[in-house]
């Protein structure tokens, strides 16, 4: 049997209970089993907190966050009633996004990807399995 969960993304404001669900949210993820406060809850705590956990392969940042060794930035585009997006950048790239010549200088990120998950699914498995 499968304990599913959500993990949802909200913005803290002014007079929002944290005992109560906020009006708004910025992203989802479906955690299909092991969704219970043991698994999930203490994969997310321990993402969260200095002690991360270096068997998880991502972790819950602050916002302000930021990293310079990047190779990629996601965004999942997501509002109520409309279909979720995504877009990639190559982050640092070194060759202008709309000619294709290279950039002296800084670097810039290029966007590489915007659609529909099932888009992204049908790009890079197609090339995945062309790699093979």
């Amino acid at each position: 049997m499968s304990t599913r969960a959500q993990v949802r993304f909200a913005t803290r404001e002014t007079g929002q209970s944290f005992n109560e669900h906020p009006e708004k949210i910025h992203a989802q993820f479906y955690c299909h089993s092991d969704g219970y406060p043991e698994g999930l809850g203490m994969d997310i705590a321990e993402s969260i907190s200095m002690n991360n956990n270096p068997s998880l392969k991502w972790e819950i940042e602050e916002l302000q966050t930021q990293h310079g060794d990047l190779d990629f930035i996601y965004y999942i585009w997501q509002g109520y009633d409309k279909d979720t997006s995504i877009s990639i950048f190559e982050v640092n790239h070194p060759f202008c996004p709309t000619c294709d010549q290279e950039v002296k200088g800084d670097n810039i990120d290029k966007c590489i990807f915007v659609g529909t998950p099932e888009k992204l699914i049908e790009k890079y498995k197609l090339k995945t399995t062309n790699d093979r």
